[in-house]
């Protein structure tokens, strides 16, 4: 028995990329000056030559060693750790408002503004 790591599918990474960018192969085939077929072939091999991979990863905005060594475990830690980490880095994703205070701010205007609308009634009924 052979322990030798099999290396990875760059074709199934660029296939796993392209569909987390919401991209289909036809957009990635106009892009890259190919047709959906040779896209789908690119997609299905194990490897693919080194001016080929800089052109897909200039389209899909990903390096060419993004592309090389992608693990979706990867990208799901990194999904999991951006919405769980609160360090000042993160603090974009947080509520930076009280919900609650403002309903109140709001109520307190709203109740104002009925306030005053009481009085000018009042004022013209008193001016008649």
């Amino acid at each position: 028995m052979s322990t030798a790591t099999k290396p990875k599918h760059i074709g199934r990474n660029i296939s796993r990329i392209r569909e987390l960018r919401g991209m289909k192969q036809e957009a990635l085939a106009a892009a890259i000056g190919v047709s959906q077929q040779s896209v789908s072939n690119i997609e299905g091999s194990e490897t693919i030559e080194e001016t080929l991979l800089e052109k897909i990863s200039n389209v899909l905005n990903v390096s060419s060693e993004g592309i090389r060594q992608f693990s979706e475990e990867t990208v799901f830690n990194i999904i999991n750790n951006t919405f769980t980490d609160s360090s000042s880095n993160n603090n974009n994703y947080l509520c930076s408002i009280n919900p609650l205070d403002k309903i109140l701010e709001l109520y307190e205007r709203l109740l104002q503004a009925e306030k005053e609308k009481v009085d000018y009634l009042e004022k013209l009924l008193k001016g008649k």
